[in-house]
């Protein structure tokens, strides 16, 4: 496949750039994670998500420790190519480490966070008892 593509994203001065995971039917924003210029280029080859944790400072194929694959059918570079969209299928309807359909599952409600999604499954059944 043709790389060149990869040269019109503007990376961060740590060679990142921000990516916003979307559901390709309801158009729910699940995740933002950061990718690589290799979790990129993995994305597109395989058509599975591939980001960059900064915490663990690696490589991370969403999924690969909870099962939670996410399905690219598309990537989309916004107007001054320093953020992607991954429109994506969840598998399993979980994106998020605690066990939440979203990562954005607090609403500000009169000056407090609400959790408004409830926990699909316990993130200990998830992980196996380590935490993300």
């Amino acid at each position: 496949m043709n790389s060149n593509w990869l040269d019109e994203i503007k990376w961060d001065d740590k060679g990142l750039v921000p990516v916003i995971a979307q559901d390709e039917t309801s158009g729910r924003v699940l995740m933002f994670a950061y990718a690589n210029r290799d979790a990129v280029a993995l994305t597109a080859e395989k058509g599975s998500a591939h980001y960059w944790t900064r915490s663990r400072q690696k490589l991370w194929h969403k999924g690969e420790e909870s099962g939670h694959f996410q399905h690219v059918s598309a990537i989309q570079l916004d107007c001054d190519g320093d953020v992607l969209i991954y429109q994506i299928r969840q598998e399993g309807g979980i994106a998020c480490h605690t066990g939440r359909e979203s990562c954005f599952f607090r609403t500000l409600v009169d000056g407090e966070w609400q959790i408004v999604d409830p926990v699909l499954k316990d993130p200990h059944a998830i992980y196996g008892g380590h935490s993300h």
